[in-house]
């Protein structure tokens, strides 16, 4: 018996890629994905194994039994993605930004009857978005979005346009009574943002938000939605100390790549015109790396250049994300050489990132 796991087949262009609409640009955060490739992929796949598989299936659905039935899944798929890609570009040929495309794109009756190509993970208003985006990126030609003030000073404003909170909470309580929590959430994300602190507006923003999340089909909406009126009734404690996240992965990595993962955590304002270089000696894994840093951005390369640092990538993670102070590392003898100097001179200029972080407030 023949098996076809299209999550692991050639057509995979992403997790659990068929057995749902799914996400051409996750919410998480990610590189917009190429829908007509991903297409073009399906179709590949079909013509290599449908005709032999008995089985087809991935994660988070049912199976499907059979070669016709797992050919006309694989075609529907195919043509889900299709579709989106070339009705968003249709559109937008026609001058129509992301948003508008995303409020007016449907499926075809063909697919839409289909329960693989509803929203109940990736979304047809999501996905049409990242065609877009992909493509055109974020600016939609509208001038006016070109230089727009950050949500704290538009928010400020638009407060003050609209008359004051009160008169933002009493606009947004009516249409909240009228169930167009879609505005609430718009119009009182303003308030949220002049205002953190005002009670009435973080309540009300939270209901909203519920109501969207209770009629989201899509799981990840939903998640996103609920989230953040979570995040609005109960606010995150202040920390004293980053809660840092990811150490594993971190402690994981090459040192080429550990290195260049701390040119991310370099801040540039406080680097300014200063200029660091010295040797980084990985006892570990007896590689070296000559570190240098100008013009506020930190480089590497492969091999010795200036005074040298020798320590494990362990203690290097360590050292970075604060659990070993450069002081202890020296009296230890877990960091030596003469290019220690230089080495905590970068240190001070590095960033530690909280792990957790809000998304519907300042």
């Amino acid at each position: 018996m023949n098996f076809f796991f299209p999550a692991f087949g050639a057509l995979c262009m992403a997790e659990n890629c068929t057995c749902h609409l799914h996400n051409i640009y996750t919410p998480r955060g990610a590189q917009v994905r190429d829908a007509r490739a991903w297409s073009h992929y399906m179709d590949e796949a079909r013509d290599m194994f449908a005709g032999r598989t008995k089985v087809l299936f991935a994660s988070h659905h049912w199976p499907r039994w059979g070669s016709g039935e797992a050919d006309l899944f694989l075609r529907q798929q195919r043509d889900l993605y299709k579709f989106i890609h070339d009705q968003t570009l249709r559109l937008a040929n026609h001058g129509l930004t992301g948003i508008e495309i995303a409020e007016v794109l449907e499926l075809p009756p063909s697919l839409k009857r289909e329960w693989h190509a509803r929203d109940y993970y990736g979304t047809l208003s999501h996905n049409a978005k990242a065609v877009y985006q992909r493509y055109l990126g974020w600016f939609d030609g509208n001038p006016a979005h070109l230089h727009p003030h950050p949500p704290v000073e538009a928010g400020r404003r638009y407060v003050a346009l609209a008359g004051g909170p009160g008169a933002v909470l009493a606009n947004a309580r009516e249409a909240y009574a009228e169930g167009d929590y879609r505005w609430v959430a718009e119009v009182v994300n303003h308030l949220v943002f002049a205002d953190p602190a005002h009670a009435g507006a973080r309540e009300l923003q939270a209901d909203a938000l519920e109501q969207l999340g209770y009629q989201a089909e899509s799981g990840p909406w939903r998640d996103f939605y609920l989230t953040g009126a979570a995040e609005l009734r109960n606010p995150r404690p202040s920390a004293t100390e980053p809660r840092q996240g990811a150490l594993g992965q971190l402690r994981a990595l090459p040192a080429d790549a550990l290195l260049e993962s701390l040119a991310v955590r370099l801040n540039g304002e406080k680097a300014g015109e200063a200029m660091i270089a010295f040797t980084a000696h990985f006892t570990d894994v007896a590689e070296s790396f000559a570190v240098s840093m100008e013009n506020a951005v930190l480089h590497h390369k492969i091999g010795a250049a200036g005074p040298v640092a020798s320590l494990t990538r362990g203690d290097l993670v360590d050292l970075v994300t604060g659990s070993l102070s450069l002081e202890s590392a020296l009296s230890e003898g877990r960091l030596a050489g003469e290019g220690a100097a230089g080495l905590g001179d970068l240190l001070a200029l590095l960033d530690r990132f909280d792990f957790w972080f809000e998304i519907v407030t300042p």
